[in-house]
């Protein structure tokens, strides 16, 4: 139903925002889980409101009009300053808080974390932090038992037990790379004549890397088996041979971006998620406020970096 005509609402604010983003009024109802009648009944009310045509329909992708491309500068301020605000008031439910214990997998401990704890600090301010960083399966384990409250950690699937009493938040998926040394071809039949230096199958990534590869009927020439991103990465940049690692062993290992090749993986897409986790209704509306903080850390730190030094990317590493 159309909003009567002088109401300018939150919720049609977001469809505007989503639709230019998206470039056509379908795309953007998918995103938003809503229907497509519903989002163009939502951009004419929005336009009633305003008086002024924002979007020239006519064009494929759709086009904001001179009166859009204003207004979206304040759309998106006014849409920020309104999480801002979500965020603050969930916070402040929380203010007594004395101890925050949270799980982070070491991929992030370049940035994000280090960003995460200054953010929180800010709004909990007589809080007491306590950060574990390790594998996924570990840290999930310790939020099961009680030992932490909140996890970011990938997504164990079906190796990960049914989540009884769990809140999930998906944050970023990222595919897999075929990662090598400088100059080498990166073409299926000379990533097979090369030794593949493999992730630990102790570690949930490395068995899921396993897995994949049985899946393809490879069987590839291993000499080699590490659960340190460093130290992989560090044998491929030496000439020892290659790899296959998400985009995030790159942001942690970042001194090796520039000694390395990096490629699509040739053998099928392989992917995987990273998930926030917490005892449902334990911290209140504080998990998805996180969450949402996450996700715009990703986006700045993680997947626009690594989209522009690898455009090949973009679509593939993305926040969810």
């Amino acid at each position: 139903m159309t909003e009567a005509a002088g109401r300018v609402t939150l919720w049609g604010i977001e469809i505007f925002l989503a639709t230019v983003e998206e470039g056509s009024i379908s795309a953007a109802a998918r995103r938003l889980r809503a229907s497509v009648s519903a989002v163009s009944q939502q951009i004419s009310g929005l336009e009633s409101a305003l008086g002024a045509a924002l979007l020239d329909r006519a064009t494929r992708p759709l086009r904001v009009t001179p009166a859009g491309a204003m207004f979206l500068r304040h759309a998106r301020t006014i849409l920020h300053a309104a999480e801002e605000a979500r965020a603050d008031l969930a916070l402040a439910d929380l203010s007594g808080l004395t101890t925050l214990r949270l799980g982070v997998i070491e991929d992030l401990d370049a940035d994000v974390t280090p960003a995460l704890l200054e953010m929180l600090a800010q709004d909990l301010r007589t809080c007491r932090f306590l950060l574990e960083t390790g594998a996924s399966h570990r840290l999930r384990d310790q939020l099961e038992s009680r030992a932490l409250d909140m996890v970011v950690a990938a997504d164990l699937g079906a190796a990960q037990p049914p989540e009884t009493g769990l809140e999930i938040h998906p944050l970023l998926a990222e595919p897999f790379l075929a990662i090598l040394p400088p100059g080498s071809p990166t073409d299926e039949a000379a990533l097979r004549a090369l030794p593949l230096i493999r992730y630990s199958a102790r570690h949930h990534m490395g068995r899921q890397i396993a897995a994949h590869l049985a899946g393809q009927n490879l069987a590839l020439s291993t000499r080699f088996e590490l659960d340190s991103y460093h130290a992989i990465l560090a044998m491929v940049a030496g000439g020892q041979g290659w790899t296959i690692l998400p985009p995030l062993a790159l942001h942690h290992a970042a001194r090796f971006r520039t000694a390395v090749a990096v490629a699509p993986l040739p053998f099928g897409t392989l992917e995987r998620s990273i998930t926030l986790s917490a005892r449902a209704g334990a911290l209140q509306s504080m998990p998805e406020q996180i969450a949402a903080r996450l996700r715009g850390l990703l986006q700045a730190q993680v997947v626009g970096p690594a989209c522009a030094r690898w455009p090949w990317l973009q679509g593939q590493l993305r926040v969810l």
